[in-house]
């Protein structure tokens, strides 16, 4: 984002890309509120590892996710220091609330697999 708080087209466009996909935008959403590991997401969207691996490593290598190793584990979160956060937030808060997949975790014993 320059000065301004606009965003040049081509780097717009990157990033919509990237967010079009509909795992990566919902991944996004949930980290917006909540730290979820690799694990979490698996059993949320019912992917495998290496295809979340994927989604994760996408929105890493952009720097959009940041990683944080607690022991075996890394906990992804979504980076608000990133220079394109308040574009991306602003697409975040037009969807839809994510909570109940984490609810849903919680309620299966799920959410705290990773500590």
């Amino acid at each position: 984002m320059n000065t301004e708080g606009t965003i040049d087209m081509q780097r717009a466009s990157q990033l919509l890309k990237l967010l079009g996909d509909q795992t990566r935008l919902t991944m996004m959403k949930l980290l917006k509120s909540h730290e979820c590991c690799v694990c979490e997401f698996v059993e949320i969207f019912k992917m495998s590892q290496p295809a979340i691996s994927q989604h994760l490593r996408k929105l890493r290598d952009i720097e959009l996710v940041k990683e944080e190793r607690r022991g075996q584990w890394i906990f992804y979160s979504i980076n608000e220091n990133h220079e394109d956060f308040p574009f991306i937030q602003n697409i975040l808060e037009h969807l839809p609330d994510q909570n109940k997949s984490i609810a849903e975790l919680e309620a299966q014993g799920l959410r705290i697999c990773c500590n």
